[in-house]
């Protein structure tokens, strides 16, 4: 292969060169003419060539300019002669007067002779001869021009080296791709010869045809080049296949539309006749290779089916996967019913429902049934792929015959499957003119699954399907189990929940008061609140106190559950009993503070007790006789004050630690109410939440209550819906007092000198109110409290002494003096001189007391009237 590539090589360079050597002496010979006939034909045209041949000296004239004129046109002579060819000019001197050698013939008749002449003066060269002719076109004259050819020079010349250069390198290129292609030809085939590729060709060939996975190779025309044993199979093709087209083949149209295409695929499953091919197309002239195609093919019919059962597999997984997401959101019974039923609609069945025993809506346990009894459930959630069906609605009470598929799978706690409805019968005895509605609506295939939890069975989840929904299997049990036992986990614990809570708001309910007491000082309104997914510590209280004044508490424990609604009892109780105390504010909360510290240590040193952590407090007392309001808080948001323009005040009552911190004093502040004010305490539940923080909150309160001459039951109702979150998180304590103020006719007050003689007078005085009062009914006891009180504290107290009656609900005595010390109650023996009159006032007064002041003290009595005086006894005015 070598040696015939150079010698083609050769070959070419000769024929070039032989041919360039032609064309070279061809050019030679055609330049000698062009260049001498040019010469000659320019001269004899030249000015003054005829009047200088005509001349006297036409040799003198010419000689010259035809010496210059041949220099300049580079041929080897001009010369000029007459009609007889007798020289005028010739480059050598001694040629000039003799005969031209040459053919001048044609010339005198006035044509141009080209001609080559051996044997003239100067050699063999190539001439032209051109006639002279003067203006009556007569000739008179010739001139001759001259060249050698090989004076010419040729293109053809300079080539030659490039010729033989361009044989040379062409010499290398072949030398060189010879044994190039020969390196890869034995790479490629390992070393091997002829023989052996032969016999590898076969082997190929034979392993072509056996293996089990069809081949068809196709060329870029379309036109099948190979298939082999498995292909035709497959593809079910006899006969003579190669050569013919893709299109004519019997495979159907998408197999012979990949077959014909350009198309890359893998694992693509065609259908050919009863098989499912997965046929993989790959292009041949990726690599450089011929266009065409290689499409292998596989069977995958069974594999279709397996996959066909791991997709199913794996849809069942990811419903139970987002089941698990999806089911339990909330701590709601009825809601996690609902979420059950939202998830298998439409993904497993077509309908689904959710009945459970009553008493599971209450949080409690279901009364176990014996297998064979019915059951009676409330239906809570349901959902279908259509709303116009004739099931049984959400709130239905439905009592399932013993029969029933319901009944069954719930006293016997095991999955029933109907697979055909229509020859069913025990499902049909709770209604049977409802379900002969239902199977025209077109259900046709139930399973009813208990739900069953911590081993309590709760009740009942029923799938059906219905229209072209292929029925319930054996294998739709196992999924169905799975679902309605995670839904009963999440009912259990929504039950549970329920139940707790539930008996967490009782706790607290038990624990609030039942109502407001009779008291003519405030006009009260109030709402509780508790939060929907625990209780919390929040209270209230309304608490009457001596002297027709009124306190107000509202108060907020930290944390939720069972433990801060029992806290929250205790500091309540706690807040009554130091109320009775008559204490100030501030004193109040300091005590407060120290229970809940000692609350707190107790819970902290109990084994696993929880600690209370804190609670704050907003205490007031409201006295109508002067309308003054003493506040003191303990880390408490700050009251309201709606005054009776409509503007609203946050008054700057100083915040205090929260109580259980302690080490702080807290700090009272005393404000002056106008008649028809409106104080509004509340806690933070109300103002703040996950959506809104505390000065939002603030703001849209202050809108609320920005609207004059509201009642306080209008302005509770105005203030919720304001403010009232849609979920709510926390407690939500309200209470809104409108001041009055007691009459200034209802009070009587008189100074006592610390005299004995002045209890006549004062009993007189006495006597004379309640007289105006329209109270003498009650002369006689009054007068004997007052006596009682008024000779103590002139006897044990120090002045000033003072007496003043209070006409409210009940008649109030009240004997202040400067002394600080506190009278007892106690039994007087017989021998005894006094000692009896403290026994006396405690027998005829329905309350008395003590409590102390800035100034001192002052003892009071209260009296119960006949006929309790209304609310008239209090003025707005």
């Amino acid at each position: 292969m070598f040696l015939l590539q150079v010698l083609i090589v050769v070959l070419l360079v000769v024929a070039a060169v032989v041919t360039l050597l032609l064309m070279a002496r061809s050019d030679r010979f055609q330049g000698a003419r062009d260049r001498s006939l040019a010469a000659a034909a320019a001269f004899a045209h030249a000015p003054g060539l005829v009047a200088a041949m005509k001349g006297p000296h036409p040799t003198a004239v010419l000689q010259p300019l035809a010496e210059a004129a041949r220099k300049q046109a580079g041929v080897r002579f001009i010369v000029v002669m007459n009609r007889d060819g007798i020289r005028y000019t010739h480059p050598l001197p001694w040629a000039i007067g003799k005969r031209f050698v040459g053919t001048i013939g044609p010339s005198l008749q006035g044509r141009v002779t080209i001609e080559e002449v051996s044997g003239g003066p100067l050699g063999h060269d190539v001439q032209a001869v051109v006639p002279v002719m003067d203006k009556s076109g007569a000739v008179v004259g010739m001139v001759s021009a001259g060249l050698q050819a090989g004076q010419v020079s040729s293109a053809v010349g300079r080539q030659l080296p490039v010729v033989l250069g361009a044989g040379a390198v062409g010499l290398g290129l072949a030398t060189g791709g010879t044994a190039l292609v020969s390196g890869r030809l034995r790479r490629q085939t390992h070393g091997l010869g002829p023989a052996e590729m032969t016999q590898m060709y076969e082997h190929h060939d034979a392993v072509l045809h056996a293996v089990r996975e069809g081949v068809v190779i196709v060329g870029g025309d379309g036109r099948v080049l190979l298939v082999n044993d498995e292909a035709r199979r497959l593809l079910d093709l006899t006969g003579d296949i190669e050569g013919r087209p893709v299109a004519e083949l019997s495979v159907g149209s998408h197999m012979a539309e990949l077959l014909a295409s350009s198309r890359v695929t893998t694992d693509e499953v065609i259908p050919v006749g009863d098989r499912l091919l997965a046929v993989n197309n790959r292009l041949t002239d990726q690599q450089g290779g011929p266009p065409g195609s290689v499409a292998t093919l596989r069977d995958s019919t069974e594999l279709r089916a397996l996959a066909g059962k791991a997709e199913v597999a794996r849809g069942r997984l990811k419903l139970l996967y987002e089941a698990s997401l999806a089911i339990g959101t909330t701590l709601d019974v009825r809601r996690t019913a609902e979420e059950l039923t939202e998830v298998v609609v439409p993904r497993f069945t077509d309908y689904a429902a959710v009945d459970l025993s009553e008493p599971v809506l209450r949080g409690e346990e279901p009364q176990v049934l014996m297998s064979g009894e019915g059951a009676e459930l409330r239906r809570v959630a349901l959902a279908g792929i259509r709303t116009d069906h004739h099931l049984f609605q959400v709130g239905e009470l439905l009592t399932f015959p013993s029969a029933s598929p319901q009944a069954i799978g719930f006293t016997g706690s095991q999955p029933v499957l109907v697979p055909d409805l229509a020859t069913d019968v025990g499902w049909r005895a709770l209604d049977p003119e409802r379900f002969r509605a239902v199977l025209d609506d077109g259900f046709h295939s139930l399973l009813s699954v208990p739900l069953k939890a911590r081993g309590v069975l709760m009740g009942i989840a029923t799938f059906w399907r219905a229209g072209e929904s292929e029925p319930f299997e054996e294998d739709d049990l196992s999924l169905a189990e799975e679902l309605a036992a995670r839904a009963a986990v999440c009912i259990d614990n929504a039950r549970r929940f329920t139940r707790d809570h539930t008996m967490a708001v009782a706790l607290q309910r038990s624990l609030l008061p039942r109502g407001l007491p009779e008291q003519n000082a405030l006009d009260t309104a109030y709402r509780y609140l508790p939060a929907q997914s625990g209780v919390g510590g929040d209270w209230f209280d309304v608490i009457p106190l001596p002297g027709g004044r009124v306190a107000l508490v509202v108060g907020d424990v930290v944390g939720h559950g069972l433990h801060a609604a029992a806290t929250m009892g205790r500091l309540r109780t706690a807040v009554l009993n130091f109320s009775a105390l008559d204490m100030p504010p501030d004193e109040l909360l300091s005590h407060l503070d120290e229970l809940v510290i000692r609350i707190d240590e107790e819970g902290t040193a109990a084994e696993n007790g929880p600690a209370v952590v804190g609670a704050t407090c907003l205490y007031t007392i409201y006295d109508p006789t002067t309308g003054i309001c003493t506040l003191a808080r303990a880390g408490h948001p700050l009251p309201a004050l709606v005054h009776l323009d409509g503007t609203v005040e946050h008054p700057a009552v100083p915040a205090g630690p929260p109580l259980g911190l302690g080490g702080l004093p807290f700090e009272a502040t005393e404000l002056r109410l106008t008649v028809g004010t409106s104080l509004v305490l509340y806690t933070d539940g109300l103002v703040e939440n996950r959506d809104r923080d505390i000065v939002s909150g603030l703001q849209l309160l202050s809108r609320a209550l920005a609207h004059p001459g509201r009642s306080p039951e209008e302005t509770c109702e105005a203030v919720l819906a304001a403010l009232l979150p849609a979920r709510q998180n926390d407690d939500i304590a309200l209470l809104v007092a409108r001041t009055r103020i007691l009459a200034p006719d209802r009070i009587a007050a008189w100074d006592i000198p610390a005299e004995f003689t002045a209890v006549a007078e004062a009993r007189a005085n006495v006597s004379r109110q309640l007289a105006e009062w329209d109270l003498e009914e009650a002369g006689f006891v009054t007068e004997l409290i007052l006596s009682e009180l008024i000779t103590n504290a002139i006897r044990y107290a120090t002045e000033p002494i003072k007496v003043r009656l209070l006409f409210d609900r009940t008649l109030i005595c009240e004997v202040s003096d400067a002394s600080s010390t506190s009278p007892h109650l106690r039994y007087a023996v017989a021998d005894d001189e006094g000692g009896r009159g403290l026994f006396l006032v405690a027998q005829l007064a329905d309350r008395w007391g003590t409590r102390y002041t800035a100034q001192g003290k002052i003892i009071w009595a209260e009296q119960n009237l006949a006929g309790s005086i209304g609310p008239d006894a209090g003025s707005p005015e």
